[in-house]
């Protein structure tokens, strides 16, 4: 089980765990539920280079295709080929399905959003 308030989060839905210099990147719950049925995702090459507040990718659901925004910059270390292969994981458990991991400045991740101000910002919901 993740430890959800180790996280830091985004306004658009992001969840980032900080490993050293390496951030592995999600999307919380709340946008799984948003979304609806994950379908499909597109998640940057590895090596690639995202900046914060970009677009890096899309997830599309049953519903609608949605962009994957980076939370962070850097260089795109690791995709998470399950859930390129299996997008429904991200449904299954959305804290497990982590999509990319970016190679950072650690003190980036330290600007995001704690899980306390995320909540109030769902409204409850992480």
């Amino acid at each position: 089980m993740t430890d959800l308030t180790a996280l830091k989060y985004t306004a658009e839905h992001e969840w980032v765990a900080l490993d050293g210099d390496v951030a592995t990147v999600g999307i919380t719950d709340y946008a799984a539920e948003q979304l609806g049925d994950v379908v499909y995702v597109d998640l940057p090459a590895v090596g690639a280079t995202i900046t914060a507040g970009q677009s890096c990718g899309e997830i599309e659901s049953t519903k609608s295709v949605g962009d994957l925004y980076a939370p962070v910059t850097g260089e795109v270390v690791a995709v998470n080929d399950a859930v390129d292969a299996d997008p429904s994981l991200v449904n299954a458990d959305a804290f497990a399905a982590w999509l990319v991991r970016v190679r950072v400045d650690p003190a980036a991740v330290a600007a995001l959003m704690d899980r306390d101000a995320y909540v109030a910002l769902t409204g409850g919901d992480a």
